[in-house]
């Protein structure tokens, strides 16, 4: 896989590349596209290679006997995440936006209140508020560029009303793995408080060298009878447009929650997401994913070093995901000064880190997974734009 090739994305329909101007009024003839999570990568071959099978056969009929598509999940966690699951447990959502959702909907009632870890990716909130529950905002600490929990100060904010939490693991948008001891802490908190624990896991193969993931149910066996795990290909692959996520529930009372809802509300995958799935979870998919790794390490390091030269700007540590964290605090300026340094002068489209919910309001969000000489090339115009801090 050629990770440096420069594909052009622009007329594609493209979320990412098609709607920058409109959204952050960067022209995509010259700006560059570093905001929604997705990568300007090819997918692999071998997903690509299924797609043309498929293609050539004509036919698009409805997807039948899910075995293999459920069985390749269930490899794919026990031999990337050493989490044994039975395939009865994996319920498939057009994505995890829709997972999300459809928790929200099965395990709470209007009024509910659903506790976040701010500053998170901001689909949660917004689902959460469209349903008429109530967002929980339990900001994380930021310690020497860290982020950590503060379940004392969360304690206190409770009012009995929350019925929900949900987690980014790893974090989105700080790129934190959690440890095992976090981990536990947070599902602790969860039981003891008889809340529902959604623990987005979309990120979990996107981690650095030197960092381990542990997946949920895993640091804490005891808490699968409140737990529902969310995985999915999308991230990894670079196959979003697919809009397949897994939800993945052991505990039979909370099955029978999450069923009545998908059959109440017509739910069913798409022939083409489980295609996809399907090769993507293989030996083929795995050798992929590790140079994909590699190559956005790459970009991680060379990012970071740029950006932490440039007084007053932070990029946090990453250690999972492709989204760099950069604080602009340093520099003094409101978030409206340094937004229009970075979408008006050094012509790149981010994510605004106040619509992550508190905590945000310093940082913008980077995506890291595109060609090095885009990394390169945006690292220069931020030193430009910032070049009178120098």
């Amino acid at each position: 896989m050629d990770f440096d090739e420069v594909i052009d994305r622009r007329g594609t329909h493209s979320s990412k590349w098609d709607t920058m101007e409109e959204l952050y009024g960067v022209s995509p003839d010259n700006g560059l596209s570093m905001w929604v999570a997705d990568m300007d990568f090819r997918a692999p071959e071998v997903i690509q290679q299924k797609l043309r099978s498929i293609i050539s056969h004509g036919i698009y009929g409805y997807y039948g006997n899910q075995e293999e598509y459920k069985n390749s999940i269930k490899w794919w966690m026990e031999n990337r995440h050493d989490w044994k699951i039975d395939t009865s447990w994996i319920f498939t959502t057009h994505g995890l936006v829709n997972g999300t959702a459809l928790c929200i909907d099965a395990f709470t009632k209007r009024g509910d209140g659903v506790i976040l870890f701010t500053p998170v990716y901001y689909q949660f909130s917004n689902i959460i508020e469209a349903s008429e529950r109530k967002v929980v905002e339990c900001p994380l600490k930021l310690i020497d560029s860290h982020y950590q929990f503060d379940f004392k100060a969360y304690e206190r904010k409770l009012s009995g009303d929350e019925k929900m939490i949900i987690l980014s693991s790893p974090h989105n948008p700080g790129g934190r793995v959690w440890t095992r001891k976090e981990l536990q802490e947070v599902a602790k908190f969860a039981m003891k408080h008889d809340l529902i624990l959604v623990s987005d896991e979309i990120h979990h193969d996107l981690v650095y060298p030197n960092k381990n993931h542990t997946v949920m149910p895993i640091a804490e066996p005891a808490v699968c009878d409140h737990l529902v795990m969310m995985t999915a290909t999308t991230k990894t692959f670079n196959i979003a447009g697919a809009h397949t996520g897994n939800v993945i529930i052991s505990s039979p009372r909370l099955q029978r929650k999450f069923s009545k809802r998908i059959t109440a509300l017509g739910i069913s995958a798409n022939s083409f997401g489980l295609f996809m799935a399907t090769t993507a979870y293989s030996s083929e998919g795995a050798k992929w994913l590790d140079e994909l790794i590699k190559y956005i390490d790459g970009n991680r390091n060379l990012f970071d070093r740029a950006i932490d030269a440039i007084p007053g700007l932070k990029s946090m540590p990453l250690e999972g995901t492709y989204l760099a964290w950069v604080d602009f605090s340093g520099t003094g300026m409101k978030e409206k000064e340094f937004i229009h340094r970075v979408q008006e002068k050094a012509n790149i489209a981010v994510n605004h880190g106040s619509t992550f919910g508190a905590g945000g309001e310093n940082f913008l969000r980077f995506n890291l997974a595109t060609p090095r000489t885009m990394i390169v090339e945006a690292t220069k115009r931020l030193e430009e734009a910032f070049s009178d801090l120098q």
